[in-house]
Parts: structure tokens; sequence; C-alpha cells
């Protein structure tokens, strides 16, 4: 079945356009409902980012629920994995997230969790898209949904925060730089990181509603190295609007992103005996990477891009870390999804057991050069049936060897093909990935 609402994260828009408007996110709402309700379940979590648009779908979207039986329990602002972690512990059937991530404010989405706090499995979703076709309709009165709100929901997720850190441990005497990107996370992540004693320098945590992700956070690093080198700060934390991504800058203002994070990491569950297998990364993760980790006879596979497909992966192989460049890491031994604070937690506690620098602990991955370029997409063109593409590619992939590679990749959040070349040589790199991105162009028209 073709789906209509659902990408690779759930539903996602601009505001005013469709599915994100009232009338669909209700429906999606009910729709969603419908489908719960048929497994006799009752109770959905509502969280939400800090767009203003959030308070529109926010009353949509209970609307919706109401109008199929089932009863609201609204959140407010708060982490997509922290809303993952509720729905957990609440024993709810479903946790919806408001929220676009890491887009601009005039975008907005719908997450959807299962009740064991995990990504939504496909074959409810494909439930979800098939009832949105369906007219709606409105139980008795007596039976609609009740809404209401969880007061004490934001200290519940930072002690789960706080637990995953080691026991006995603190941050004391480290000084840390937390961006949360004006996101869902601009007070709980400062509170996590200065009840376990660390210095806290909070930046991007002023929402207005319309500058999340604005010139900040983890998809705009550059600020937070500017304050951690301002500030001479141990260490930078950067969320994004929705708290799911890390980024990392450390002491020397190097920004590290999710493949360098992924690297300590796993360097740290070796060293413990905790790494349970290998470490899943993406089409996307760098080949600097993959070596690091063969250099320590870590198995590595890469799963699509999307970090519900790291966790399909995760899942099918038994194995307990994963994530993506983009800074989506997952620790399925701490929780269920990818948290930029529990994955942050971990870096800093193995910084602080091991007595080193993060600079340091990143020291044994060399990143290769790597290029991407986004070609605007205005229709769905098979690039793989293209001669001229395939040429391009085949003369790219032969000047690279095997220390290279390249990848085309349509969005599935955005209408553009993402061109990537990877290679030992920044101008060999460029140069490829201009060649490469050229031709997909022609060929998009």
């Amino acid at each position: 079945m073709s789906r209509k609402f659902f990408g690779t994260d759930g539903v996602r828009g601009r505001v005013g356009t469709e599915p994100m408007t009232a009338p669909s996110v209700m429906k999606l709402g009910w729709a969603a409902g419908k489908v719960l309700a048929s497994q006799g379940n009752s109770e959905v979590l509502i969280g939400k980012d800090t767009r203003i648009s959030g308070y529109l779908f926010e009353s949509a979207l209970e609307a919706g629920l109401s109008s199929a039986g089932i009863d609201s329990r609204m959140l407010g602002p708060m982490p997509t994995p922290a809303v993952a972690y509720l729905t957990r512990t609440f024993r709810a059937a479903a946790g919806i997230v408001i929220s676009a991530s890491h887009n601009p404010y005039f975008d907005n989405g719908l997450k959807f969790f299962s009740g064991d706090g995990s990504k939504l499995p496909d074959d409810i979703e494909l439930e979800i898209e098939a009832m949105m076709g369906e007219p709606m309709t409105t139980v008795d009165s007596a039976e609609l949904g009740r809404a209401s709100r969880v007061n004490d929901a934001a200290g519940r997720y930072i002690e789960f925060c706080k637990s995953t850190y080691p026991s006995g441990s603190r941050l004391g005497g480290l000084k840390i730089v937390v961006d949360s990107a004006n996101g869902a996370a601009y007070d709980i992540a400062r509170r996590v990181f200065e009840e376990l004693g660390a210095e806290v320098i909070a930046i991007g945590n002023e929402p207005n509603g319309l500058n999340i992700n604005k010139d900040c956070g983890a998809t705009a690093p550059d600020n937070l190295r500017a304050h951690v080198l301002l500030e001479r700060a141990d260490v930078g934390v950067a969320l994004d609007g929705d708290g799911d991504r890390l980024i990392m800058v450390d002491h020397r203002g190097d920004i590290v992103d999710g493949d360098e994070i992924l690297y300590v990491l796993a360097c740290a569950r070796k060293q413990t005996g905790e790494l349970n297998g290998g470490v899943i990364g993406t089409l996307m993760s760098n080949l600097g990477l993959e070596h690091a980790l063969a250099d320590m006879d870590i198995e590595f596979a890469r799963a699509a891009v999307g970090d519900r497909y790291v966790l399909e992966m995760l899942n099918e192989r038994g194995w307990v870390l994963g994530g993506e460049s983009s800074g989506h890491i997952i620790c399925l031994d701490r929780t269920t999804t990818g948290d930029a604070i529990v994955a942050a937690l971990q870096v800093l506690a193995y910084m602080r057991e091991s007595d080193t620098t993060l600079s340091a602990l990143k020291s044994g991955m060399t990143r290769y050069p790597q290029m991407l370029l986004n070609v605007p997409m205005k229709a769905r063109v098979n690039l793989d049936e293209n001669p001229a593409v395939r040429d391009a590619v085949g003369k790219a992939e032969q000047a690279l060897g095997d220390a290279g590679r390249v990848l085309l990749r349509p969005s599935g959040t955005e209408p553009v093909v993402r061109v990537m070349v990877e290679g030992r040589v920044a101008n060999d790199v460029e140069k490829i990935c201009n060649e490469v991105a050229s031709a997909v162009g022609i060929a998009l028209g």
C-alpha cells in the first residue's frame, strides 16, 4: 500500500499545507484513535516542541482522539525521547509528538510511538493510512475521550536521564555549554546536567515559537563552538528542536558529529564489555568510522538512512549501539529510541571515568573528507535507469577506488536528491561531487 501521510519519520510538512492543516491533523488523531481503540487501548500521551503551531495541532489532535473515544494526556513541551519514555512508563496505548524535529518553525509534524516506547510498527501506520480514507465519525457523547495534563512530566524524564549516568558518579568540575536549539529541551537539558553537578552555560534556551533551530542547536553547531571557546568550557552539547539529535564540541572547539560520538561510545562499551555485538550506522556514515571500528575488531553494518531503520537493524541483530552522522544516537542498553541527553551523558561518563578529554577520546578515528549536495527534485525519477547518471557515478567510483564512496539518495522529508561523495583527498571529493550532482540535476530537469 502506498503511503500518503507517513514518511520515514512520521508525518511532516509545511504548516497550512496538507497534511499539516488543522482538519487533517484532527482526522489523523481520529484515525489513530480508531486503530488503537480496535486493539482495546484508550489512552494516548501528547507532547510537542516549542514552535508556535504546536498550540493549533495539539488542540486538533486532542479533538480527533476524543471523537474516537480515546483519552489524551497532555505533556506540554517535551523532547521526543521523553514522550517515548513516558508512553512506556504510563502504559499508554501510544505517544504522539507534535514536532518537525530539526526543521524551521514554519514546518511541523507528528511522530508516533507504540506502547513500548518504540517507533510505530509499519502495519499500524498502514492501518492508520487506510482509516484516513474512511468518513470521520464521532462516538456517543458518553464515550468521548477526556483530556488532562501531566504536571510532573518534566521531572519524571529528568530523573530517568540521570538514572542512565553511572550511579555514585557526578559531573562536578566539568564546565558544559548546552545549546537546546530553543526547542523542546530548553529547560530540561540544563536541569539534567546541573543536577548531576556540572557547571552549565545554557544557550538556545529562550524559545518564542519562531526561533526553534534558528542559527542554533545541532544543525548549526558553530554557535555552540563559539561559546565553548569563549567560556573555556570542557565540552559543548547541542540538541535539535525535539531533543533526539546530538552534536558535541570538544574543548579545542572541534565539532564532534554523530559518527565520532558513535566511535567514542563503541570504545567505551568495548572497554566495559557492554557492546554486545557491533555497531549500526547508515549509508551516510563516514568511512573513517567503519575503518576505525575494524581496527578494534568491532563489526559495523549500514542501515538505510533514518533512525527507525537503524533501530530495526539493531533489534534484528540483538545489538545495542547505533546511530547516524546527523546525531541520532541509539543506546538500547539505556533507552528505546534516539535520545540526545542520554547519549551525551554516556560520552560524559566515559570522559569522567577515563579522565580524558573528548578531543583525545575521538582521536582514534580519522574522518574521510565528505561532501553532500542537495539537488532539487520536482518529480520522482529513477536515476538508476539514466545513462548519464550511471556513467557519472561509474567514473566517480573508478576515480575514488576502494577508499571512497558515491551515494545518491532521495530525501524522505524534502523534495531533493542527496548526492554524497567520500574519499581520501578533499579536492578530489569536491570535484567529483559537483560532477555527479550536475549529472543528477540534468536528469531531474
